[in-house]
């Protein structure tokens, strides 16, 4: 319909940057050694991979011997959580997480419980915040990990990680945080939030996909959870993808040289795209008002469906999501849409707009164009929306 395309998904992923792609050529094609060879290949694989280890380290507060190198994000999650569990099973078989979890983390726990493992979901407000007094009175002799994620991946909103982290530390227990959607977007130091164990992967923030980070706290020696070889200090076997971790690491450099001025102008270019959507009759703002990730803009649509909306946006070249990519195509109501409190109805409506420093005032204005176009469209022909205004 249009020769116009303007990406609003980038929480899903982004673009991989000139800075990172520059970064990884040379270990695509000539200094394509493995790091575990002794020869000049390998050395010089090596070195790149220590070096990106450093830098990585040094955006997060941590030290290099503190990070290790995963193929993706939900890697990094189910290593953290199986590990931090078996690590630590002498002393009890308790978890507490959140009920708005990504299913990285929710599917890993339900895993554990069939092997007796027991979990506990805090339930959250109609903003997709916890409380911490119900964290506190949740914790028990047994609790053994708190896993709650640094930000949402769908509504955006930013958790209390460091006051959780000082409450898991001050009770002895290992406290993992998902930070997928949260790393090179928002401030993360693992010190000063107490952080144990962090995930992160490098596709949401402009690095290559296929790429992952967990960082391990000095002092836990977190049981493997991959087998075959050496590699990361004999803590996750398999060859090391050197270029991917060169991208990971100059992507992440990059956005925390600009972290405060992308944020900043992000967030403003979010805020007016809410607020030209909210003009749209009986559509809704999901997430917290103001504790959220700087691009993310998240909305309940009354009497359509989040998928139609999607794909008529896909028809004027805007390129959305009704919720998160893990879960697209389920058919089901988002499962943290419905722990807000949404009816499901309105569940069904969600639409997640997601935009990063590359998206343009003409960007936000033609989704403001589009955007009540299409919900108008959609309305005129919904079940949903004539019975409700029949009541």
């Amino acid at each position: 319909m249009t020769g116009r395309t303007v990406y609003a998904d980038n929480a899903a992923t982004t673009g991989l940057s000139e800075r990172a792609l520059s970064a990884m050529m040379p270990y695509l094609a000539g200094d394509y050694g493995n790091p575990s060879s002794l020869h000049k290949f390998g050395r010089t694989a090596r070195l790149a991979v220590e070096t990106a280890r450093c830098k990585i380290a040094e955006c997060l507060g941590a030290e290099g011997g503190e990070i290790f190198f995963t193929g993706s994000g939900t890697e990094s999650d189910n290593w953290a959580i199986k590990s931090a569990v078996r690590l630590m099973r002498d002393r009890g078989r308790h978890v507490i997480t959140t009920s708005i979890e990504h299913h990285a983390v929710l599917h890993t726990l339900e895993h554990l419980e069939k092997e007796e493992i027991e979990v506990t979901y805090l339930g959250v407000d109609e903003c997709g915040n916890i409380s911490l007094d119900e964290l506190i009175s949740a914790i028990r002799k047994d609790t053994v990990l708190i896993t709650i994620m640094t930000a949402n991946n769908e509504i955006g909103t930013i958790l209390p990680v460091r006051e959780i982290g000082a409450i898991a530390r001050e009770h002895g227990i290992l406290f993992h945080t998902d930070a997928v959607q949260a790393t090179g977007h928002i401030p993360i130091d693992v010190k000063d939030m107490c952080i144990d164990l962090l995930s992160l992967s490098g596709h949401k923030f402009k690095g290559p996909k296929g790429t992952g980070v967990l960082y391990v706290r000095n002092g836990i020696r977190l049981p493997s959870d991959i087998y075959g070889g050496a590699q990361e200090r004999n803590m996750r076997a398999g060859t090391e993808n050197v270029a991917g971790i060169i991208g990971l690491a100059a992507a992440l450099e990059e956005a925390f040289e600009n972290l405060d001025q992308n944020s900043l102008e992000v967030a403003s270019k979010r805020d007016r795209l809410i607020g030209g959507v909210l003009n749209i009759p009986e559509v809704f703002l999901t997430g917290d008002p103001i504790a959220r990730l700087p691009g993310i803009a998240s909305f309940a649509v009354e009497g359509i469906e989040g998928e139609s909306m999607v794909m008529m946006l896909d028809r004027y070249g805007i390129c959305a999501s009704s919720g998160s990519a893990c879960s697209s195509g389920s058919g089901a109501a988002s499962h943290v849409l419905q722990a807000i409190g949404l009816k499901p109805h309105l569940a069904h409506g969600s639409l997640r707009l997601s935009i990063s420093e590359d998206t343009t005032d003409e960007d936000i204005d033609y989704i403001l164009e589009k955007l009540p176009v299409v919900v108008e469209s959609l309305r005129r022909i919904s079940p949903l929306w004539a019975s409700g205004k029949n009541r």
